[in-house]
């Protein structure tokens, strides 16, 4: 469904407008327009999506009350949707586990890994499907196939043998797209996620098709503190070329940010270029010196799975400072006393700003569907903003990490110019799935010698939970931004002087931080 406007990221638009809505006019303690809310995104008496409207406008409270950052609540529960609502005025309110929640209520219960036949059955003569069957578990009834449930071993070779591919798998979607197995059944069939191995990547989120997955946001915090004396600047990452539509520019960003109420944005492709240079560096002076391999890091799913299912090669991953986290820096040693909010597609950025160790650098993270609610609540028009074109400060390389190879790539460029002696090689994964396997073959030591760039999201950064242009458009804008960089590569970087500043007090991330 990625890259389709369906009905689920209207719903997930609405409620975050409407919650930007309510932080903007937020004044004296009052937020009873809380009530209001899922009669503004649910009107009327009949159901649009579902069954009953009563369960539409439950689902939306949830939402909603995720969308300022508070606990979601179970059917069971009796209690008003303004329940400890005040928490999220808090000015320092950081994400409370689990990021990534169920609303049981919306959940469909759909069937996970069932072998199905279905209405394209033509009762052939052949019955190739039985033929092959290793457990007799299919008949033939009023000349039709009919599985044994209790037989079937969901082995697949019916959907191959059948000539009308009238034998389908069901899949659980969220279950199909979680790379770290993390999601089963509860006793009344409803999808589950064991928060042990979860990492937070949001793709069981941006799958399902019943939007019965939501995150937590921190859009209400946000807006109170760009209303307060405080600046707050806008961290913008890469994969933001394209996200708002054609009319959002890259010349169209400044201003339309501090139409939102920013004080200033500032490229996080920056911060990607000092990354270039950071690990670039930490792999001329560890590999194979010192370890064997080394992975990236800016991807925190992808670096938090290979540490939690890895321990042994935990130390393998980079822990160069992210792009997030030295843009952060970078922003805060020029404007002390400010706040800054990383502006992602990314639902894990969320959980990596809330480490003890990065707190500091990272106020908020908000994903780009987030700010489009509040564009939307702010009635922003991009094509009436002037055109600022003073946007330049990275580099093609930096700009590029948006996409899945961009990493890599820009460490590579950095190390043929700045160590040429050195030999790379280089391998990439996309998706936790691929990632585990690649990482497998890693500890057999068959990559000895390698940078290993994992992405948790199927086609990179702009392919994450929270992105919402269509991944192709999104990977020919990136391309596009790269063209009209200042810089080709990260090494040519303004900003690399300031590189051994950022690292001071030696805050790197540690091989074992994954809280």
């Amino acid at each position: 469904m990625r890259g389709i406007y369906t009905s689920v990221n209207d719903l997930r638009k609405r409620v975050y407008a409407e919650v930007a809505k309510l932080s903007y006019d937020y004044k004296d303690g009052d937020l009873s327009r809380m009530e209001e809310i899922p009669y503004n995104v649910i009107p009327g008496e009949m159901a649009v999506y579902r069954d009953s409207v009563f369960i539409e406008r439950a689902i939306v409270r949830e939402r909603m009350r995720m969308a300022m950052g508070l606990s979601l609540r179970s059917a069971a529960e009796q209690a008003p949707v303004t329940q400890g609502a005040q928490e999220c005025v808090k000015p320092e309110k950081y994400y409370q586990p689990p990021l990534i929640n169920i609303i049981k209520f919306a959940c469909h219960a759909c069937p996970d890994n069932e072998v199905k036949v279905t209405d394209a059955c033509q009762g052939c003569f052949a019955h190739a499907c039985k033929e092959v069957c290793p457990k007799g578990a299919i008949t033939i009834k009023n000349g039709r196939s009919v599985i044994d449930k209790d037989k079937c071993i969901k082995c697949g070779k019916c959907i191959e043998a059948c000539p009308y591919h009238a034998i389908i798998r069901l899949e659980r979607p969220c279950v199909k797209a979680c790379g770290m197995k993390a999601i089963h059944s509860d006793e009344y069939g409803r999808a589950q996620i064991d928060q042990e191995k979860c990492v937070s990547c949001g793709m069981c989120l941006a799958n399902c098709p019943f939007g019965a997955i939501a995150d937590k946001a921190q859009i209400f915090q946000v807006i109170q503190a760009i209303k307060s004396d405080v600046p707050v600047y806008a961290a913008i990452a890469p994969a933001a070329t394209g996200q708002f539509g054609p009319s959002f520019t890259p010349g169209k960003m400044r201003p339309a940010f501090q139409a939102l109420g920013f004080k200033d944005v500032v490229e996080v492709a920056i911060g990607a270029d000092l990354c270039t240079l950071q690990e670039a560096k930490d792999f001329v002076e560890n590999v194979p010196q010192n370890i064997p391999f080394m992975g990236t890091s800016c991807c925190p799913a992808w670096s938090v799975m290979a540490k939690k299912l890895f321990p042994e090669q935990a130390n393998c991953i980079s822990m160069a400072l992210t792009p997030m986290v030295l843009t952060g820096r970078l922003i805060k040693q020029k404007h002390p006393g400010c706040k800054v909010a990383f502006i992602g597609p990314c639902a894990a950025k969320k959980l990596e700003a809330s480490r003890r160790s990065i707190r500091s650098d990272i106020d908020f993270v908000l994903t780009f569907e987030e700010v489009m609610g509040m564009f939307e609540a702010r009635d922003v028009d991009f094509e009436k903003l002037p055109e600022d074109d003073t946007m330049h400060g990275a580099s093609g390389d930096g700009r590029g990490f948006a996409v899945s190879g961009g990493v890599a790539g820009a460490v590579v460029n950095c190390i043929k110019e700045m160590y040429p002696d050195k030999e790379i090689n280089v391998v990439s994964a996309e998706g936790l799935e691929e990632c585990r396997k690649m990482m497998m073959v890693a500890k057999a030591g068959k990559y000895n010698g390698y940078l290993l760039e994992g992405m948790a999201c199927p086609g990179g950064c702009i392919a994450g939970a929270g992105t919402i242009q269509p991944i192709a458009k999104s990977a020919a804008s990136v391309a596009n931004h790269k063209k009209v960089s200042t810089n080709a590569h990260a090494y040519q970087s303004d900003y690399k002087e300031l590189l051994d500043i950022l690292e001071e007090n030696d805050l790197k991330v540690e091989p074992r931080d994954v809280d």
